[in-house]
């Protein structure tokens, strides 16, 4: 397996591996990475689609990109998923998978078109007392002092930000900038997270910098993740003839090891299944046959309050960490699963799906958003933070319906607390004690609504379902080397690691769609050999008008106070005016343009 990049490798098809006609594949769960990998088996490895079967716990599949409808409690996102131009790989993908919605057109051409004509942005990023614009003003408001943190970690090997934390490597004044409260509650990064993968994050995003503040950056799809995406990719898999298996639960793997580890090989799959969970069901696997495992998930134990019903943190038994645990167990290279799963009280936040019931609620969305909510367009454009809220609470309204299930006059809203436990400015709970209904009441006095009206509002005017997610951000933990799988680790002849909790070896960020579909593109073409590239992360890390584009917009577009004084600024612009340093430089705001002069 290769990385590459251009238009020669994008467009090349494979040809048909050797030995992949007796070859079969199993897939343990059925998230993104799952569904990936099974297609890219598919249209890639030519295997066909009834050699591979996939197993999966719940009902449904889709894992983390889900969005129902509970016929008792209403609509329920847990989360949503931001997007860009550059998700190579997620792109590869859905070039093939055919819409759902609009013939003769691919999942990739209606996302295409529908950010085209409906670009996102938004229009108040950050609110204060109570629905006032609290005037970021698209300022980052970092200090000198800020900035070279900044430089410094960016600049810094992966082995200096190994075990650290964020707050470790940035001081008070860059944790009281505007661009900390944009990128924390963005990307939802607490202050005791990986400063290893902050560092990821800045290379991975650094030609977006600029688009931080206003959400122009992101891209996002019509209706909920799983109606966008999950199903039409389940669609087609079903139409390639896959097998899926629900309610089917992996419990462990049994490996042949070579005792000097030299080679491994996946010898048989155990699971339970239907819902009295029957043992001593599985299969055994020759090297012909293949295994993806996804491993860790950060929506494991996920518990859904109601109006009425506060959200349970489950501590208890979680079978996508167990069944990790249990393969850790057989071999160093097969990770450190405590490393991220043993940390509740530092992974879990709480979110909530809000579903407004008439006109009224609207109306205050549509006073911060400065969009009508009704529309079909883009509303708040990405998430609008309270500044001062306790719970540091986020919410964000994307293009109604959000599912195409959704009445007429209703309208869903995500509403997310990076604080789990500290009170509320209104209700005085934390938002783990809350039920639906006080989780509405603590966002409509942070949207501004008059305070003898919340209580009215929040029990007929909206219909709210808290979840609890213990894991969501255990893959942040502060990490090392080797903490993580390699997706397929050395020694392997028929395995592989997919999904967050793999290491790949690209230099590419987690919690995102494209780390989902990186890992198993990865793995299927290093199990088959396909003898084509899978993209390699955008370049803009190494491009200087990215990376100056991105210091002019850190330093809220002050130029930069060059040594020495007015003579020896002036020799200095004399040897770079008439030069290309002197053109980038004046081009994206860094120096003065004196050309004239």
């Amino acid at each position: 397996m290769r990385y590459t990049s251009g238009n020669y490798e994008a467009f090349a098809r494979p040809r048909k591996p050797a030995g992949v006609d007796e070859k079969s594949a199993w897939f343990v769960g059925s998230g993104l990475a799952s569904l990936s990998g099974a297609a890219f088996l598919i249209r890639d490895g030519q295997m066909p689609g009834n050699k591979i079967t996939i197993l999966e716990e719940l009902k449904l599949p889709g894992g983390a990109l889900d969005g129902i409808k509970e016929p008792k409690k209403g609509f329920v996102i847990r989360g949503g998923r931001e997007m860009e131009d550059h998700f190579e790989c997620l792109w590869d993908l859905f070039r093939s998978i055919p819409s759902l919605e609009v013939e003769g057109a691919s999942v990739l051409d209606e996302f295409y078109w529908l950010n085209k004509d409906d670009p996102n942005y938004s229009l108040q990023r950050a609110t204060i007392d109570r629905g006032q614009d609290a005037h970021t003003d698209g300022k980052f408001g970092l200090s000198e002092k800020a900035q070279k943190d900044i430089v410094k970690v960016f600049l810094a090997t992966r082995e200096e930000m190994e075990n650290k934390r964020i707050d470790e490597v940035f001081g008070k004044d860059f944790l009281e900038s505007n661009f900390w409260l944009y990128w924390r509650t963005m990307f939802a990064f607490e202050e005791w997270h990986s400063a290893l993968e902050m560092k990821l994050y800045l290379h991975r995003f650094i030609h977006h910098i600029g688009g931080l503040p206003d959400f122009s950056a992101l891209k996002f799809t019509k209706y909920n993740q799983y109606e966008s995406l999950v199903l039409p990719l389940y669609t087609w898999l079903l139409d390639q003839g896959v097998t899926f298996h629900f309610s089917t639960q992996v419990t462990d793997v049994d490996f042949d090891i070579s005792a000097d580890g030299a080679r491994k090989q996946a010898t048989r799959l155990h699971w339970v299944s239907g819902p009295e969970g029957a043992p001593g069901d599985g299969v055994d696997l020759s090297e012909n046959d293949l295994l993806f495992m996804t491993i860790g998930s950060l929506t494991e134990n996920s518990n859904e309050g109601d109006q009425h019903t506060p959200a349970r943190l489950d501590e208890g038994p979680a079978p996508a960490w167990d069944l990790w645990r249990r393969i850790a167990q057989k071999d160093p290279a097969f990770g450190r699963p405590g490393v991220f799963a043993d940390h509740i009280p530092q992974t879990k936040w709480e979110s909530a799906t809000v579903t407004t019931l008439d006109a009224r609620i609207p109306a205050y969305i549509e006073k911060i958003a400065k969009r009508d909510p009704f529309s079909g367009k883009v509303v708040t454009g990405g998430i609008v933070t309270a500044r001062d809220s306790r719970w540091l609470l986020s919410w964000t309204v994307n293009r109604q319906p959000h599912f195409k299930q959704q009445k007429p006059d209703e309208i869903v809203v995500w509403v997310y607390a990076l604080f789990s436990d500290v009170p509320g400015d209104y209700t005085g709970k934390t938002i783990q004690e809350s039920t639906g209904e006080e989780i509405a009441q603590e966002w409509l006095y942070h949207l501004g609504v008059p305070v003898e009206e919340i209580p009215e509002l929040a029990a007929n005017a909206a219909k709210t379902v808290p979840v609890m997610m213990p894991y969501v951000t255990a893959f942040f933990m502060p990490r090392q080397a080797g903490d993580r799988p390699d997706v397929v680790p050395e020694g392997s002849v028929n395995f592989a690691f997919i999904g967050q909790f793999a290491e790949s070896k690209e230099r590419d960020c987690i919690f995102t769609t494209e780390y989902s579909v990186r890992t198993p593109m990865e793995a299927v073409y290093t199990l088959l050999d396909i003898e084509r590239g899978v993209p390699e992360v955008f370049n803009s890390t190494y491009d200087v008008r990215k990376l100056l584009s991105a210091t002019s917009r850190l330093r809220d577009g002050e130029e930069v106070d060059l040594p020495g004084g007015p003579i020896a600024r002036k020799l200095l612009h004399n040897k770079v005016d008439d030069t290309e340093i002197g053109a980038l430089l004046s081009e994206y705001g860094l120096i003065a343009d004196h050309s004239d002069h």
